[in-house]
């Protein structure tokens, strides 16, 4: 049997995780109550629309929500989910008889759901992505959910983007991030503007947790969509910039970062570098050249780094200078980790922290149909990463960022003082 090479199997492994580290999977344990919550109400008000020019002679609106019922519990694959139905009352009998309510989604006498953990996603998905919504509600409660009216699904589809508006716009006056990683996603799913991505940026507090900071669409990954998202941040009250940004090799990012966060320092993701390297040369030659790269960014200290550097360097040149260029013209950014406490490099030598959650947005965005809209794919990438976040570990060692924020410098690693 053939062994893969490296490189094969860094290609594999954001598969291979995603379907181990579901961020998806971990939404649908934790957030079923809230969508069906949030699904009951949106139907409720779209029935209390529907009657809002039914008045009573005092001119106030006959059919009003009023209150809850009972909550109780519906079997799931995940284990129960409790349930509050909403419901209404008509104050006015009239001559048709008092309007009532009984919901589609969750049915009276209902206690298991047919297929409850498959219609989370697409609740959330197909909900959120294309107009198939009835679709997903069948596998609930069966062909009766076909009769939800459109303006019921358009109001719960709102509910995420609206939330996205108010956390795209919070202060972040008295936040300081350490650390920064960044990418653009890029989706298999057809968009409005087919040259649109989204522009992520996750980052890392003082006290080392990590933390979404913004996304925004952009036109793919140009300087100016970027610089309109570190703006942004800014002007929202982020007054010191990062230490260090981690990201691959998008042009326009590192140029943004230029003239927005002039101090921050870049460090260029050696996964991707590593990647773009190797394709450059024969086949024949790939998994030797992957071992030489990989004893450049794991030495311990940035001397013997250069040194591999370099070596690698006198290896290729000759033969295979398009992998030399593209490996020297960034030698700086490379070797930019050595600067800071080595309980950090592994989370700052490579995107690897953030690669695992964009893979599975792509992977669900990925099997879904249609054009998605602007205002879809923003709520959509925004929810699904935030759901990620549940299970983003703190970075090794926090106290360090203390040290780093004080000022104290770091050779190789270590806390090094300069005997002057």
């Amino acid at each position: 049997m053939k062994r893969s090479t490296p490189v094969e199997r860094e290609k594999q492994e954001p598969v291979i995780r995603d379907i181990i580290h579901d961020p998806l999977t971990d939404l649908i344990r934790q957030g079923a109550r809230r969508i069906v919550f949030e699904a009951l109400n949106a139907e409720i008000e779209d029935i209390v629309g529907m009657y809002r020019d039914r008045r009573m002679p005092d001119g106030s609106p006959s059919v009003v929500r009023n209150g809850y019922l009972p909550e109780r519990e519906i079997m799931t694959g995940m284990g129960p989910i409790a349930v509050t139905v909403p419901r209404i009352r008509d104050r006015d009998r009239g001559k048709d008889g008092r309007i009532t309510f009984s919901s589609s989604i969750v049915p009276p006498y209902v206690r298991k759901a047919r297929d409850f953990e498959s219609v989370i996603p697409w609740l959330y998905l197909r909900g959120v992505s294309t107009g198939n919504f009835q679709e997903a509600l069948a596998a609930l409660v069966g062909p009766q959910a076909a009769g939800l009216s459109p303006s019921t699904i358009s109001r719960l589809k709102n509910v995420w983007y609206e939330e996205y508006k108010k956390w795209s716009s919070r202060s972040l006056a008295g936040k300081r991030y350490i650390y920064v990683w960044a990418d653009g996603i890029y989706f298999g799913a057809r968009m409005e503007d087919e040259k649109s991505c989204m522009l992520v940026l996750i980052g890392v507090t003082e006290d080392g947790r990590k933390e979404l900071m913004g996304i925004m669409d952009g036109y793919r990954e140009s300087s100016d969509s970027w610089s309109e998202l570190l703006r942004d941040i800014k002007e929202r009250g982020l007054e010191d910039d990062p230490m260090l940004a981690v990201g691959d090799g998008a042009l326009g990012f590192w140029k943004a970062l230029k003239n927005v966060w002039p101090t921050t320092k870049a460090q260029r993701c050696w996964k991707h570098k590593s990647l773009n390297v190797v394709d450059k040369l024969p086949k024949s030659e790939r998994e030797k050249a992957y071992d030489m790269l990989q004893e450049i960014w794991m030495a311990s200290e940035k001397k013997e780094a250069q040194k591999a550097f370099d070596k690698f360097l006198r290896t290729y040149r000759a033969k295979h200078p398009k992998a030399t260029e593209c490996l020297e013209k960034d030698r700086d950014a490379l070797l930019a980790f050595y600067d800071f406490p080595a309980e950090h490099w592994q989370s700052i030598r490579t995107t690897n922290p953030i690669e695992s959650t964009f893979s599975s947005v792509r992977l669900r965005t990925n099997t879904t149909r249609g054009c998605l809209s602007r205002n879809n794919i923003l709520a959509m990438t925004y929810k699904l990463i935030l759901s990620a976040g549940k299970r983003w570990r703190s970075i090794n060692s926090p106290q360090r960022l203390k040290e780093l924020i004080e000022g104290k410098k770091f050779r190789d690693g270590e806390l090094y003082e300069d005997a002057a």
